[in-house]
């Protein structure tokens, strides 16, 4: 077992994941998502984090070095694009927020 970030990515996309959830049902149950961009790019980041997930788990099962490379190396970039996707959330949060 050679690979050394898909523990780490599974475990972190997963609580990720649960953020995600967790602002898109603040949103609807708070009945401020029809006028808000957030909850469509959360739900964004919350399928890029579910395939991350899936992609880090298959490597870690993965039994060819060549396919757990592939898999960790895919898991691996939706992670960063998913954490580019919270940074641009929380920017916009922030710069929302600080012209009320």
């Amino acid at each position: 077992m050679s690979n050394r970030t898909s523990q780490h990515i599974l475990g972190t996309a997963t609580n990720l994941l649960g953020f995600c959830l967790l602002v898109i049902t603040s949103l609807h149950v708070s009945e401020k998502s029809q006028n808000s961009l957030i909850d469509e790019f959360a739900s964004v980041v919350a399928i890029l984090l579910t395939i991350s997930c899936i992609l880090s788990f298959a490597s870690i099962k993965a039994e060819n070095k060549e396919k757990e490379q592939k898999l960790e190396s895919l898991a691996d970039f939706l992670f960063v694009l998913a954490l580019g996707g919270i940074l641009f959330i929380v920017l916009y949060l922030t710069i929302k927020l600080w012209n009320l």
